[in-house]
């Protein structure tokens, strides 16, 4: 579904994502880890259209998108989430994921936009009363709205940038499991952007490991958890690599 081969981006003479390749296949859930300032947000920021790769390319579904502009790749199927919700405050929570739905997939119709918010909403489990406010949700309720937007575009891939950031134990648990539902049940494939690696080891398939802008590893989440030179990147940066494997274990 997804080929990416030899992905670059530089601001000026810092290079932070350098020679980057890797697949998703349709269906699948990829876990893509590593610690702060490894390249991830910048690989989801040339994938959703909001960063122009410096060099490489992009091709989703057979097509080249690389340089595309973000409209135009949530047209042809790729939606994202983003780590901090920003909801439009003044618009209710359905207002919120109608709009998305209405520059995604609805094709600028308000019914199918309306048709597609209810659809999400009801997957994410918020409420689709068209009166309900976005100052009435919390941390998890923001993530799921952030969740629900996307969903309204009508994706075949989904980017999920931290659905588990600020969330207790709880709500991850409940949160990754919506994931595999969404994939599960809507056939929605899935790259997975996360921190707590406990939790995301239990959810997805494979996990590809960046480091400075590098891919570093990348297999079946047991191979990786064990892989000396993802212990060696998390060691002392990351408590959450020893639960990884001890998840991995119990699996």
């Amino acid at each position: 579904m997804l080929v990416v081969e030899g992905l670059v981006k530089r601001f000026g003479g810092f290079t932070a994502v350098g020679n980057v390749s890797f697949k998703v296949d349709q269906g699948e859930i990829l876990g893509l880890i590593g610690p702060n300032g490894s390249g991830k947000s910048t690989i989801f920021n040339m994938l959703s259209g909001t960063f122009p790769p410096t060099a490489g390319s992009i091709a989703f579904e057979g097509r080249e998108i690389s340089g595309l502009a973000p409209h135009r790749i949530i047209n042809r199927g790729i939606g994202r989430t983003f780590q901090i919700p920003r909801p439009f405050r003044r618009l209710s929570i359905f207002e919120n994921v109608a709009l998305a739905g209405f520059y995604g997939q609805g094709g600028h119709s308000r019914a199918r936009a309306d048709q597609a918010a209810e659809q999400a909403l009801g997957m994410v489990g918020l409420p689709t009363d068209r009166a309900a406010r976005v100052d009435g949700l919390g941390a998890a309720g923001l993530k799921k709205l952030e969740l629900a937007k996307a969903l309204a575009t009508g994706p075949k891939l989904l980017l999920a940038d931290e659905s588990l950031g600020g969330l207790d134990e709880t709500e991850m648990d409940q949160a990754a499991d919506m994931l595999r539902k969404i994939r599960d049940e809507l056939g929605i494939t899935i790259i997975w952007v996360e921190h707590i690696m406990g939790v995301l080891m239990r959810v997805v398939d494979r996990v590809m490991v960046l480091d400075h802008g590098e891919k570093i590893s990348e297999g079946l989440p047991s191979a990786v958890s064990n892989d000396p030179r993802v212990i060696e990147v998390y060691l002392g940066t990351d408590a959450d690599a020893t639960q990884a494997a001890a998840a991995e274990k119990r699996r």
